[in-house]
This record gives C-alpha cells, sequence and structure tokens, in this order.
C-alpha cells in the first residue's frame, strides 16, 4: 500500500460547501489543516462557515458565485489562485436534482439540473485545471448512484451523472502523465437538503418531503470517507452496499433490473411525488437478487 496523501496546508476548493457534505468536507479538511476556498451561491452562509472555520485557526475564504457563469467562475478561481498561490483539491460537490417523470419535465428543468451538474463542474475543472497540473493535485467529482444504474423520476439528474462519469474518467486518462488524481465519488442516501429541493418537473420546488429507506449516511460519514479516499488516490468510490448491489445489477442484470424497478416504483399518476424511496433503494431493501447465472461453465 502507497504512503497516504497529506492535506496539510494544501489549498482545497469546494463548490456548494454551504450544504450537507459539501460543509462536512469543509471541516474534515480544516481538521487536516488544509487552506480553504468555498464556493457557494449563498452569501450569508459562507461567511458563517468561513468564520466558523477560522476560529478552529484555519485559513477559509468563502466566494459567492454561481457555478454555471462561465465568466464569473473564471474570475473567482483566478481570485482564489492568486490569493493562495495554486490549488492543489477541486471538489466539484455542487448539485441539484427533480423528481418528475420524464413526459411532465419541461425542457428548461433538464436544461437547468445540465447545467449545474455538469456544465458546473466542467467550468470549475477547466478553469483550475492548469494549476492542478502544475501541482499535481486532485479532482474530486461528486456523482450518484444515477451514474451507473437507471432510477425512477431521475431521467434528467442521471443523464447529468452519467454525463460526469465519461468526462472525469476520460480527464483521468488524459492527466496520468501529469499525475493528478482524479476520483468520482458516488454517496449512497445521504441525509442533505438536496432531496428536499427537487425540482418539479415544471420547474418549482417539490411541496413534499419523501423519506428513504434503510440506512441513511450523515454528511460527516460521507465527508470521512472522501477524505480517506483521496488519501488513498482511489478513482472511484461508492459509498453505499445499496451502491454497490445497483452497480454489479444494471451491469449484468440491466433487463431484470430496469423491469424490476418498473414494477416497483409505477406507483400512479396521482400520488408519484410521494415517492417514498429512491429506485436503486427499493431494489435492495426488497431483498430479491438478480437472477442466477446457471450457465454451464467449462
Amino acid at each position: 500500500m502507497g504512503m497516504k496523501v497529506d492535506f496539510y496546508r494544501k489549498v482545497v476548493v469546494i463548490t456548494g460547501a454551504t450544504g450537507g457534505i459539501g460543509r462536512a468536507l469543509a471541516q474534515r479538511f480544516a481538521r487536516a489543516r488544509s487552506r480553504l476556498a468555498l464556493i457557494d451561491l449563498d452569501e450569508q452562509q459562507l461567511a458563517s462557515l468561513s468564520y466558523r472555520l477560522e476560529k478552529m485557526g484555519v485559513e477559509a475564504r468563502g466566494y459567492a458565485c454561481d457555478i454555471t457563469d462561465q465568466n464569473k467562475i473564471r474570475e473567482i478561481i483566478n481570485v482564489i489562485i492568486h490569493h493562495y498561490g495554486g490549488i492543489d483539491v477541486l471538489i466539484n460537490n455542487a448539485g441539484i436534482t427533480h423528481r418528475s417523470l420524464f413526459v411532465d419535465t419541461e425542457l428548461d428543468v433538464f436544461k437547468q439540473v445540465m447545467e449545474v451538474n455538469y456544465f458546473g463542474a466542467l467550468n470549475c475543472t477547466k478553469c483550475a485545471l492548469e494549476s492542478l497540473i502544475q501541482r499535481r493535485g486532485h479532482i474530486i467529482t461528486m456523482s450518484s448512484m444515477a451514474g451507473f444504474a437507471p432510477q425512477f423520476l431521475r431521467s434528467g439528474y442521471s443523464a447529468s451523472k452519467y454525463a460526469l462519469h465519461g468526462l472525469f474518467e476520460s480527464l483521468r486518462t488524459e492527466l496520468a502523465r501529469d499525475s493528478v488524481k482524479v476520483m468520482i465519488v458516488c454517496p449512497g442516501f445521504t441525509a442533505t437538503d438536496m432531496n428536499r429541493n427537487a425540482l418539479r418537473g415544471d420547474g418549482g420546488v417539490v411541496a413534499s418531503s419523501f423519506s428513504l429507506f434503510g440506512r441513511i449516511a450523515s454528511p460527516v460519514e460521507v465527508a470521512e470517507s472522501i477524505f480517506k479516499g483521496a488519501q488513498h488516490c482511489k478513482k472511484l468510490l461508492v459509498l453505499s452496499n445499496v451502491g454497490k448491489t445497483a452497480r454489479v445489477a444494471a451491469r449484468l442484470f440491466p433487463t431484470y433490473f430496469e423491469r424490476r424497478i418498473a414494477k416497483l416504483l409505477s406507483v400512479g399518476d396521482n400520488n408519484y411525488y410521494d415517492c417514498n424511496m429512491d429506485s436503486n433503494e427499493r431494489f435492495a431493501s426488497d431483498s430479491i437478487q438478480p437472477p442466477v447465472d446457471r450457465t454451464p461453465r467449462r
């Protein structure tokens, strides 16, 4: 096993920094005495988080920015590089989701989800890449189980996560000679506000909350796993048994997997917004295993 990466005094940029996982990541890297540049839309929350981190004796600055604005994020990244001297770790954490059937989802919602989840990460990475190459840094991108397995009511979200896998897996091969590490993270179900703030098909916010069955991870647990994964230069981090099961099942038994989801999650037009769990969670929690391959082996 190789030596663990030491993030002491490393410059860590986190997008979506005031959300559950983003905040927990900031606190975890603060414990490692990293220097933090925090990006989010919420200027007030950024100021509060930066203040708390500085009380811990950590250098932390907040930058209010919409990561879908190419010119603004370029300006902010340049300001960060000028202030800190460079960037060692970029964590593409910002993201949004929707809960709506494809047929009910307006094109503007698909575009909005793709702009934040995919193009937001692309914008930040493009702007920070020169510094990351110079410092042989890390790119950490938050994906989801939706990035490798179909999800009910999440066609736009899933598309954005599949796109992230394609982009960052390809980028990893290009950056290998520059010693830049690229890790894609697929958390399981986590207690954050993202699902509570999911978009409807018409672009509004889903009024009703919904519960996720099975074990729900805390943002602190997820952040700790990400930190350790980065220390060991992991390429892919799948953070739940549900995710691991879904990944294998979707690859090996795609037809069964899709039919099972349709059967379990066709809850009707009147109450599909109150769907109690994500498609992959139902698949795993239902305790039904994929069909056994009984092909004779020689």
